[in-house]
């Protein structure tokens, strides 16, 4: 396994980062088989893992810090916090509040001493920027974590959280997790250019398009929805939707490319986005020993230029075929306050 520097942090990470959002009742509840296989990858060369608080209500996180037991020195462990844990208000978001409290949370269920790399999860526009950044910075100086990234940000949140960071003395945040895959590729219009610019490292997520990319879902075939993704979000999977439908027309022209360089659709998947410069590592997420297995099969895989300008015709650089994340949309596009001037001051004259 090749390595590669993380932002800037001089932390040398694996192209391939375990993910561990499959870890817990959500996808699989074994926590010896899910220790089996974090143990598996890391035997294998990986050393980057990533998991988050939320990841089925904390149990990842509780799963990962079992299984690095006695291996913990080897490891870039990387968690992330932004959504809500618990109910009532303060139980979330990227205030001060929440996060010097939900740090120490992580801390426990890792049963670490140190996380090396502190996500903020998504933007939370109730607070300001400065505010998340300088709670973010004192919980380095304390030790706590090593380095501090953004996951879903847009590029000119990015930017200003940058300017902000300078303004005012602060650490920056050295990573970005944006969604990135053969389907999703509207990171390269302007995320993945800021990303390089600014020296931060990147490691993307959903490689496999919530399984669309993995030959599972084709065309023309029935497809399983009592079982795995679909049974969390139907719609998306309605072949009469049209996205849907081109989603899947995407696919039957990559399994075509994959054939014929003879390799499977799902290693085509995982080697696009390890192809562009700005991209350090791509989250790989596996419920089973099986899947992993699978996934690290592919690692030798490369993509020439006429490989990749062919995916180029299939999906051109920078389009999304589908929106990648239904996790989070701008409060610009949720909010009709926030696009609307007051009724009196609509009119021109």
């Amino acid at each position: 396994m090749r390595y590669r520097v993380l932002g800037g942090t001089g932390i040398e990470v694996s192209p391939y980062c375990l993910g561990t959002m499959m870890f817990g009742h959500v996808g699989n509840g074994d926590h010896d088989d899910c220790a089996r296989i974090v143990h598996a990858a890391l035997d294998e060369g990986i050393n980057f893992v990533d998991t988050a608080d939320m990841y089925s209500a904390g149990e990842s996180e509780t799963i990962v810090g079992k299984a690095l037991k006695g291996r913990r020195d080897d490891v870039v462990l990387a968690t992330k916090v932004h959504f809500p844990m618990g109910d009532g208000p303060n139980r979330g978001g990227n205030s001060r509040r929440w996060i010097v409290k939900e740090v120490e949370e992580s801390l426990r269920r890792l049963d670490t001493d140190w996380i090396d790399l502190y996500q903020v999860h998504r933007p939370d526009h109730t607070t300001d920027i400065e505010e998340t950044l300088s709670a973010l910075t004192d919980l380095v100086r304390q030790g706590k974590i090593r380095a501090f990234g953004c996951s879903t940000f847009p590029a000119d949140e990015i930017v200003e959280a940058h300017h902000v960071a300078d303004r005012r003395g602060l650490q920056r945040f050295r990573t970005e997790q944006p969604p990135y895959s053969l389907l999703a590729r509207g990171i390269e219009k302007r995320v993945l250019p800021v990303a390089e610019r600014l020296g931060m490292g990147v490691l993307t997520w959903s490689p496999l398009a919530s399984g669309f990319l993995t030959g599972r879902y084709r065309k023309g075939r029935d497809l399983d929805l009592s079982s795995g993704r679909p049974t969390l979000h139907p719609g998306r999977f309605d072949p009469s939707a049209p996205l849907t439908a081109a989603k899947l027309e995407a696919v039957e022209q990559f399994v075509a490319v994959a054939e014929e360089l003879g390799c499977t659709l799902p290693e085509l998947a995982i080697a696009f986005p390890l192809a562009h410069p700005a991209v350090t590592s791509v989250i790989i997420g596996p419920r089973t020993m099986e899947q992993l297995h699978a996934t690290l099969k592919g690692a030798s895989v490369s993509l020439d230029d006429a490989t990749l300008d062919r995916l180029d015709e299939i999906v051109p650089p920078g389009t999304d075929i589908y929106p990648p994340d239904g996790v989070w949309t701008p409060p610009a596009l949720t909010t009709p306050s926030l696009r609307r001037r007051p009724t009196e001051a609509r009119p021109a004259v």
